[in-house]
């Protein structure tokens, strides 16, 4: 089959902290998040030809909780997260470029073109890692030279997400691109909601974007689309990466 025939995929991929300070209503309700896709998905089933979905959750060390996959596909198990260790920013980023890198690849000899991907990074806290050490892994992640062709060619378009002690300078850090035409932003739980309905508030801003990034592929624009600050849900902000804080 050509690539007219196979179309052109939006792969998601969705990382959750899963360090201990996640436990309990936290990791309870993080775990809904991709039920809450599934159905969305499974009620536009047209969109299954256009987005894949993997999940990542991380702590100490990085694991692939669900392969990237169409979502609708028989036998796809969803995962369920469990709490372990602190929260290295590093070996997510680490194992992100390493999946990106070998998914993108498959899907393309598999005979499909591939969108930019796009990460949802969900963190409560603050990295244990040096922050040298992150910022390293992250630039490894998202820095790519088009003139001398160095660095990631497939860097995702990267959407931070921030609840209880998570850092906001921290996270702006993460959003990229922070230019062009389709910047991304970041997302913070409210100061008057609690972390719980802020990542409910994630999963739906998740469902917005896949929603909306789907039905624009099927008119023939391309890219990841992010709900805007007014329809942003209910215990969510929603930061450039030029927005200060007070």
């Amino acid at each position: 089959m050509d690539t007219s025939e196979q179309g052109k995929l939006l792969p998601f991929y969705v990382v959750i902290d899963v360090s201990y300070s996640m436990s309990g209503v936290k990791l309870d309700t993080a775990n809904q998040i991709m039920p809450a896709v599934l159905d969305a998905v499974a009620k536009a089933p047209i969109l299954a030809d256009k987005v894949r979905f993997s999940v990542i959750d991380f702590s100490d060390d990085a694991r692939v909780r669900l392969p990237l996959c169409d979502i609708l596909d028989d036998g796809v198990q969803l995962p369920s997260l469990t709490l372990r260790g602190g929260t290295s920013f590093v070996s997510a980023f680490r194992l992100l470029r390493t999946e990106i890198e070998s998914n993108v690849k498959q899907l393309k000899a598999d005979g499909f073109l591939v969108h930019r991907p796009a990460v949802f990074f969900i963190s409560d806290g603050v990295p244990t890692d040096q922050d040298s050490a992150w910022q390293s892994a992250f630039a490894d992640l998202t820095t790519f030279d088009k003139v001398s062709r160095t660095g990631f060619s497939m860097y995702p378009n990267f959407v931070p997400f921030g609840v209880d002690d998570a850092d906001p300078r921290t996270l702006q850090q993460l959003i990229h691109p922070t230019g062009g035409g389709k910047p991304m932003r970041m997302f913070l739980q409210s100061k008057d909601s609690d972390a719980a309905a802020a990542i409910a508030g994630m999963a739906e801003v998740l469902i917005s974007s896949v929603l909306a990034s789907g039905e624009s592929m099927t008119r023939g624009d391309s890219g990841i689309i992010l709900p805007s600050g007014d329809d942003l849900p209910p215990g969510l902000s929603s930061y450039t990466a030029d927005d200060d804080f007070v």
